[in-house]
C-alpha cells in the first residue's frame, strides 16, 4: 500500500481517517445521512468552560455609585420649576396680562380698487369779453352736456331769446359753490362785475366759452370742457378709448432670476390724438416690472375716447401683465 509521504502516519488514529469507511461511501448514501442529520441532528456532550471571570473596572467610572444623588437632584429641579411657575400664577401683573385679549382682524384680500379724486380729474375752460378788469367773483351756471350759451354777465336789456347759460361739465363733478345770486367765478377775488380779459365768451382769464384760465366750455385751469386741469373720465357722454397698437412689456433680468410674476396697474391719459401721456403707477409689481410697463404703454397707440362726437382727452386705467412661460 502506498502512503502520503512514502510512509505510514505516526499516530493510529490518522491511519483509522484514511481508512474510514466513508471515503469510499456513495454519494446518495452521503446525501441521505446528511438530510437526517439536518432533521435529527446529533446530540452534542455538555460544554465544558475552562475560562475563569476576571474582575474590571466600573464602567460608569467617575459617575458610579451616584444615583442616589442624581435622583435627589433631579427631585430639587422639578419642585423648584413646579414652585416658580405657581409663584408666577399668582402675581397681579402677570394674571391682568393674560387676560389682555388680542384682536386677530383677518386681512382684506379683495381685488385691488383704486380711488381717484373728483376735484382733480378733469378738463377745464376759461373766456371772458376782454374787459380791462379781472373777472368777478360769483358762482357757475347749470351744469350740462351742451352748451347753446356761455355763462356771461349780460348788458343787453329785455333780450328776445332767453337762454339759460350752462358749462360743459359731468353732473358728477364736484364743483366749488358760493351762496351768491350772480355768475361768476368762485375762486375770483373781485367784487367788480366783470366778465373778465380773457375772450370768446364766457368769464375768466381764457378763451372758448367756460369759466376760469383755461381753453373750452368748462371750468379750470384745462380744455375741452369738465373741469380740474386734467382730462375727462369715462362716463356721462365720455366714451373710452380703444387700443389700436399695443407693445407687450419686457422682462427685467432681476424679475426674470426670480420667476416673478404679477400686474401693473397703470393711470393714462389718452389726449385727442390718441397717444398716452401722463402715465403714472397705480399698483407697483417692483423688481423693474414697473418701468418696462411704462416703457410700454407709452409705445402704445389709441382710438381716443369721444364726446358728442369729437375726440377729448379720457383719462383710463391699464393692467399690464408680467407671466413666465
Amino acid at each position: 500500500m502506498a502512503y502520503p509521504g512514502g510512509k505510514p502516519p505516526d499516530n493510529p488514529d490518522d491511519l483509522h481517517l484514511l481508512l474510514s469507511s466513508k471515503i469510499d461511501e456513495p454519494f446518495f448514501r452521503s446525501l441521505a445521512r446528511s438530510i437526517k442529520e439536518i432533521i435529527h441532528p446529533p446530540k452534542l456532550p455538555p460544554l465544558v468552560l475552562t475560562s475563569k471571570p476576571v474582575a474590571v473596572r466600573e464602567i460608569w467610572g467617575f459617575y458610579g455609585g451616584q444615583g442616589k444623588r442624581a435622583g435627589t437632584t433631579s427631585f430639587l429641579v422639578h419642585v423648584g420649576v413646579i414652585g416658580l411657575l405657581f409663584l408666577l400664577g399668582t402675581n397681579k401683573v402677570v394674571q391682568q396680562v393674560v387676560k389682555q385679549q388680542v384682536d386677530l382682524i383677518a386681512p382684506d384680500i379683495a381685488p385691488y380698487k383704486p380711488t381717484v379724486k373728483k376735484d382733480a380729474m378733469h378738463g377745464g375752460g376759461g373766456g371772458g369779453d376782454r374787459s380791462p378788469t379781472p373777472v368777478s367773483k360769483g358762482k357757475l351756471p347749470k351744469l350740462a352736456n351742451k352748451q347753446f350759451v356761455p355763462p356771461m354777465i349780460s348788458h343787453v336789456e329785455d333780450p328776445k331769446l332767453v337762454m339759460d347759460p350752462t358749462l360743459i361739465i359731468q353732473p358728477d363733478a364736484n364743483i366749488p359753490k358760493v351762496n351768491m345770486d350772480q355768475l361768476g367765478d368762485p375762486l375770483a377775488k373781485s367784487g367788480i362785475a366783470s366778465n373778465g380779459f380773457g375772450s370768446g365768451g364766457g368769464m375768466g382769464s381764457g378763451r372758448n366759452g367756460g369759466v376760469g384760465p383755461g381753453s373750452g366750455p368748462g371750468f379750470g385751469p384745462g380744455s375741452g370742457g369738465n373741469m380740474g386741469g386734467g382730462a375727462y373720465r369715462i362716463g356721462g357722454g365720455v366714451s373710452p378709448p380703444s387700443i389700436l397698437y399695443k407693445v407687450e412689456p419686457e422682462y427685467s433680468e432681476e424679475a426674470r432670476k426670480a420667476k416673478f410674476q404679477g400686474t401693473v396697474l397703470l393711470f393714462v391719459v389718452v389726449d385727442e390724438k390718441g397717444n398716452p401721456r401722463d402715465i403714472k403707477i397705480l399698483r407697483p409689481l417692483g423688481l423693474g416690472l414697473d418701468q418696462k410697463a411704462v416703457e410700454a404703454v407709452e409705445k402704445w397707440k389709441f382710438s381716443p375716447g369721444k364726446k358728442d362726437g369729437k375726440p377729448v382727452a379720457v383719462q383710463a386705467q391699464i393692467e399690464v401683465n408680467f407671466r413666465l412661460l
